[in-house]
């Protein structure tokens, strides 16, 4: 069963969409490029990021009371493509804690820049992911370099992975997946 949200822009969700954006659409993915329903929410997604950054810098700039108005503004602006909020557990029953699927996405983004010749294209939780330190599955898809081995540098993420987002992450890891959807000859991924 996933939670994933069954909204497609041509033949990708807004999530993959939000992070090949995040990426700076590198590496250029010909399959998104190519799709001109993608493309088009692309370019949606860079104007109101762009509107989001305009009307954030405008508001940080007023004085007095409009000063809430930019702290406002900028946790729209953090939050925009965070995707579902996973609660952290806590003692507390009146606690209400969250980390933003967003922010390990990005974790998991930046746990793929410390293996050489491996970019992290996109990450999917599954399982119990609302549920606090229920047992969530990491699925990895990523882009590698031929100049080493394939087969050691996905073991060396999913190990890194593990181990990285088992201290951090509010849920168990049961397991974590890493696909190489595509290798890429001479220069990087």
């Amino acid at each position: 069963m996933s939670d994933d949200v069954d909204d497609r822009h041509g033949a990708f969700t807004l999530d993959e969409l939000s992070d090949y954006l995040d990426a700076d659409r590198t590496p250029v993915r010909a399959d998104i490029e190519g799709d001109p329903d993608a493309v088009a929410a692309l370019e949606r997604l860079q104007v109101l990021r762009r509107a989001s950054r305009d009307l954030l810098d405008t508001e940080a700039s007023a004085d007095g009371d409009e000063r809430w108005i930019s702290s406002v503004l900028a946790s729209i602006r953090t939050t925009a493509h965070a995707g579902r909020d996973i609660p952290v557990p806590d003692d507390d029953p009146a606690a209400h804690l969250v980390v933003t699927e967003g922010a390990l996405r990005g974790l998991v983004r930046t746990l793929g820049d410390d293996v050489p010749g491996v970019v992290v294209r996109r990450t999917r939780f599954s399982g119990d992911v609302g549920v606090p330190g229920g047992a969530v599955d990491v699925d990895i898809t990523v882009v590698a370099t031929l100049e080493a081995s394939v087969s050691d540098r996905a073991e060396a993420l999913r190990a890194h992975v593990t181990a990285v987002l088992g201290a951090h992450a509010p849920f168990r890891i049961r397991s974590v997946v890493v696909r190489v959807a595509d290798v890429v000859v001479g220069g990087t991924p």
